[in-house]
């Protein structure tokens, strides 16, 4: 499966080979980053079918959910700049995993939050976790990989972000009248935790490993920063941020309360919003690892998810579960090219990809925080109605920001960024 999609890129002299790992440590690590990204979205989303009951305990409404769900973005994009620059440093494992770690932890204190003051903490710190361990896990992906067969392997990582949250979507809005939304909160911090610390035993302390210091002196501003095609995906797709997240987030309570849907049947649906992003991710990665024109690609799967979007206050339930997956095929696309560009880019030193991928997501976490509060207040003040056509113009109104993202020429290389300093 890994082999697929080869294509001649080109990278830094320290990127040529990919490290010396057997073929069954290099699978039994990448699965196991797979399966880490896979529960990281699970306990990223399994809180969304537990905002009623959250609702019930603490007496809160839509705009504190809101409130909730931003928590969590903001720690999550605080975190990623500062995540690529101890990559940078450390290595990207160590970061991935004490990332991962502490989401677990963070996860366990929501479940055990006596309060909703306590509650918004406890994802804030969980959000510090999720963003410790992003970008530097993209990094790890990518370091098994040599150039031209990263496309395929960077994607499905991408997706299993969607499986994740599909699976964290349905499985606590069964769970949560079964058990209450405590112990369902629980399971998954638990089962995280447990991947972990697998992870931590089986994957190779080479991979992902800094950069010696000798070998490379690095600038008193790192490349990854300066780039300004980083800085365009960012505000480019803030918007995308906001609606994936208030879709996942939401669906489950929007069909609860406006179309009258029982729990199970709104968590399916929901699904819908995340899970086919897993067919999504490993076409954008292939097209972006193969492709000359990523800007294009970028524009046209957003514009469809969020014209979809724009239906979602007309649509019944066979409807609805249309839109999820549109909707969720086209951002899982996007991600996906979005997250194997930094590998193209020869300008960029490979251990600054973990730095340049945080630094775009924290953009977008924190613009993707405020559009996610603004959903809800909107839910809260006005209604559905019009919260889900306003988050999809948010979407297409910020693409302009890629018309600053320069074209790859044949080689896979930015012409205008190509020869940015080291």
């Amino acid at each position: 499966m890994w082999e697929a999609g080869r294509t001649a890129i080109a990278r830094t002299p320290a990127d040529a080979a990919p490290p010396p790992l057997a073929p069954a440590v290099r699978s039994r690590s990448t699965w196991l980053l797979v399966a880490l990204r896979t529960a990281y979205a699970y306990n990223w989303f399994d809180i969304g079918p537990a905002l009623p009951g959250i609702g019930r305990e603490f007496s809160v409404g839509p705009g504190d959910w809101g409130l909730l769900v931003a928590s969590f973005l903001l720690g999550a994009g605080l975190l990623q700049v500062p995540a690529g620059l101890l990559a940078r440093r450390l290595g990207a494992r160590p970061v991935a995993l004490a990332g991962a770690g502490l989401l677990a932890v963070g996860g366990i204190a929501s479940a055990l939050a006596p309060s909703f003051a306590a509650l918004l903490l406890s994802r804030l710190l969980a959000g510090a976790g999720a963003g410790l361990f992003f970008s530097p896990a993209i990094g790890l992906v990518g370091s098994l990989f040599p150039p031209g067969e990263r496309g395929l392997p960077v994607g499905v990582f991408s997706s299993a972000f969607s499986g994740g949250a599909a699976a964290g979507v349905f499985a606590t809005a069964v769970a949560v009248p079964l058990v209450g939304w405590r112990m369902a909160l629980t399971l998954g911090a638990v089962g995280l935790g447990v991947l972990t610390v697998a992870a931590t035993a089986a994957i190779p302390a080479s991979v992902g490993a800094a950069a010696p210091r000798p070998a490379r002196v690095p600038p008193s501003v790192p490349v990854a920063l300066r780039l300004r095609g980083v800085w365009a995906i960012g505000l480019a797709f803030v918007g995308l941020e906001g609606a994936t997240f208030a879709t996942g987030q939401f669906v489950v309570p929007f069909g609860e309360s406006i179309h009258g849907w029982s729990a199970a049947v709104a968590g399916a649906v929901g699904t819908s919003f995340v899970l086919p992003s897993v067919v999504g991710g490993p076409f954008g990665g292939v097209i972006a690892e193969r492709g000359s024109r990523p800007r294009l690609a970028l524009v046209v799967a957003t514009a469809l998810g969020a014209g979809a979007l724009v239906a979602m206050p007309f649509a019944g339930l066979a409807a609805t579960v249309a839109i999820g997956c549109l909707f969720s095929f086209a951002y899982g696309f996007v991600y996906a090219v979005m997250y194997v560009l930094p590998h193209r880019w020869a300008g960029l030193p490979s251990e600054e990809i973990p730095l340049a991928i945080g630094l775009f997501n924290a953009i977008q976490l924190g613009g993707g925080a405020l559009v996610s509060l603004g959903f809800g207040y909107v839910v809260a003040l006005h209604s559905y109605a019009l919260a889900w056509p306003l988050v999809a113009a948010v979407q297409v109104a910020l693409l302009a920001a890629l018309l600053a993202l320069p074209a790859l020429d044949a080689a896979g290389r930015p012409p205008s960024e190509a020869a940015a300093p080291r």
